[in-house]
């Protein structure tokens, strides 16, 4: 492995899947959501074109899946302009340094990211007392420790642009992580919206297992600030996306997206947030 990168002492496989991984579904021509075990990585750009993007980074172990699947959809031996990080939890960077060593591209995140990836700090650490289920128990199991990328990551550029996604932008949206991003095209107003909510209830191993579709919150497990979260949710359903792809679970789209991220926005106390853990404000 390069000396320059390296994952956590506390990096690992996770035997915990779900029914969809290893599946890719296409929600425009030009984006792309592969299911990595239980979380998504999604690819922008058209088939078999050389300009296109890898946001996020799969689960541990995870890299010749994805590799596979890009070539798959953009041709042999092709490689993306860049990655970029919606936050750097392990779920979320578990195939980077592998990924950034067969490709060569550089990696971008919000620059309140960057110290859990160069090894400056570590991310607090899972809260498994939250209801919700068997995941959220599980969660003391998860990586919590920072990575080091080295002079690989580069912070996002201030003007809100996105190296290489000319029409798209970034938007901060934490709670779930401090630096945590969604990416938003006006366009056709698609939006990569990250851990900032999810599409399935994360917390719930059934709900994991089969992808069963529900809006919910950030999964609570790893969220540390529920008012920035909140605030975080409020931004994106005032963009009124018309697709949506998140983090965990499938892609929604249309009206069962706009009705579904309206509940969760008026609802977000019941709906997001536990009745307790340690990370309650």
């Amino acid at each position: 492995m390069d000396k320059e990168m390296s994952y956590g002492n506390d990096y690992h496989y996770l035997p915990v899947t779900s029914t969809e991984s290893g599946v890719g579904q296409e929600i425009s021509s030009d984006l792309f959501c592969l299911t990595t075990q239980i979380v998504n990585v999604i690819f922008v750009g058209q088939p078999d074109s050389d300009k296109w993007i890898v946001v996020d980074a799969g689960m541990p172990h995870s890299g010749d899946t994805i590799i596979r699947a890009s070539e798959e959809r953009f041709g042999p031996n092709s490689r993306p302009q860049a990655i970029i990080l919606t936050h750097g939890h392990f779920d979320h960077v578990g195939a980077i340094i592998e990924l950034v060593q067969h490709w060569a591209v550089p990696v971008y995140a919000h620059e309140l990211e960057l110290p859990y990836l160069t090894g400056k700090q570590d991310y607090p650490e899972p809260d498994p007392s939250v209801e919700g289920g068997l995941v959220a128990k599980m969660s003391p199991l998860f990586p919590n420790e920072a990575i080091h990328l080295g002079n690989h990551v580069t912070k996002l550029p201030s003007d809100f642009t996105v190296p290489a996604m000319p029409e798209w932008r970034w938007i901060h949206t934490p709670g779930h992580t401090p630096g945590h991003v969604s990416l938003f095209r006006e366009r056709d107003r698609s939006l990569i919206a990250g851990d900032a909510f999810v599409t399935v209830k994360q917390e719930n191993l059934y709900s994991v297992v089969t992808q069963t579709p529900e809006i919910s919150g950030p999964p609570r497990y790893l969220t540390t600030d529920w008012k920035a979260a909140a605030e975080s949710v409020k931004l994106l359903e005032k963009l009124n996306p018309v697709n949506a792809v998140t983090g965990h679970g499938p892609p929604f789209t249309g009206a069962i997206l706009t009705n579904s991220l309206k509940r969760l926005t008026d609802n977000f106390d019941t709906i997001a947030v536990p009745q307790y853990g340690k990370y309650l404000n």
